[in-house]
């Protein structure tokens, strides 16, 4: 059985915390499809690399969820 496509609303951005977006304003606004989207691959690098968020590595369910988002066409 298929697995459903992950959306940015549903499944993408409940993961950015309060203090992740607030962190991330400078450079783009993680609450915004459009700017996730836009720096999606960097983004995912450094969720797998454990840099991302700066207080500690997302778990790996959390990456692979966002990798499979990215994979799958980065759906609104």
């Amino acid at each position: 059985m298929a697995s459903q496509p992950f959306s940015f609303a549903k499944d993408i951005l409940p993961l950015f915390r309060e203090k992740d977006i607030n962190a991330m304003k400078k450079a783009f606004d993680l609450t915004s499809y459009d700017d996730v989207r836009k720096y999606a691959t960097g983004i995912l690098a450094r969720l797998s690399a454990g840099s991302m968020p700066c207080d500690g590595a997302w778990s790996n369910d959390h990456v692979e969820r966002f990798r499979e988002w990215v994979q799958g066409g980065c759906k609104p």
